[in-house]
């Protein structure tokens, strides 16, 4: 070995799938990253615990580095008529592990279960500023159905109301 070469390492990592705790809450937050959302998370747990939602996480050594969100019941009266529908979102993984499959494998695992306790369909958004996020649900079999606005609110960590305007496309996928 010369002064300029260096050496690579290649590890494997495993990645277990599994629903938040309520030790995850704090490392939900990503080091600070997503600390405005600590309200966030501690509601949607109350709703897992109340059998309304799930969170989903990608776990490696009891660190979440990804997440999906399931919402069960529909907070939206015009999805109501389209029969039993799941509803992913929050999907995000950690930067420095994007691309590695991960997201993947938590849609399909989030699919997996809805598909298990009798759900016919299942949706999620695409904000319309990231196309990148379309193209890996339509590569997962998801179509496009409507355009929402993304209006949306929420209290964050220092009690204060936040407004978010995201628009987007909702895209569904029949489950078997």
């Amino acid at each position: 070995m010369t002064a300029v070469e260096r050496r690579a390492l290649s590890l494997q990592i495993d990645v277990k799938f599994r629903f938040a705790e309520p030790e995850d809450l704090p490392k939900l937050e990503w080091y600070g990253q997503y600390t405005h959302f600590r309200r966030v998370f501690q509601r949607a747990y109350e709703d897992q615990l109340a059998g309304r939602r799930l969170m989903l996480l990608a776990d490696v050594n009891g660190w979440p580095i990804g997440q999906i969100f399931v919402q069960l019941e529909s907070l939206d009266d015009s999805l109501v008529s389209l029969g039993r529908r799941g509803y992913l979102y929050s999907l995000r993984v950690m930067e420095h592990l994007q691309r590695c499959g991960i997201g993947t494998a938590l849609i399909h695992e989030a699919e997996s279960i809805l598909s298990s306790e009798g759900y016919g369909s299942v949706s999620i958004a695409a904000a319309k500023e990231n196309p990148g996020a379309r193209r890996l649900y339509e590569r997962l079999g998801y179509r496009v159905f409507m355009e929402d606005s993304g209006r949306w609110s929420y209290i964050d960590h220092e009690g204060r109301t936040r407004h978010v305007m995201e628009p987007c496309w909702v895209l569904e996928k029949n489950l078997p």
